[in-house]
């Protein structure tokens, strides 16, 4: 998934809480294309919402 594609499923976030999250250690695990766009496993995404609504 792409950064936006995340903020939006996420109901339009904003790109800065985003990256803060990540900076946190709080946001699903991600990694970066050799041309530096950072994208996540939709699977670690999915992973990352059900353990946020375990917490909850």
């Amino acid at each position: 998934m792409t950064v936006p594609q995340i903020l939006d499923e996420l109901g339009g976030i904003s790109r800065r809480t985003f990256y803060r999250w990540r900076e946190l250690g709080l946001g699903p695990a991600a990694f970066k294309l050799p041309n530096g766009e950072l994208r996540v496993w939709r699977s670690d995404f999915t992973n990352w919402l059900r353990q946020l609504e375990a917490a909850a």
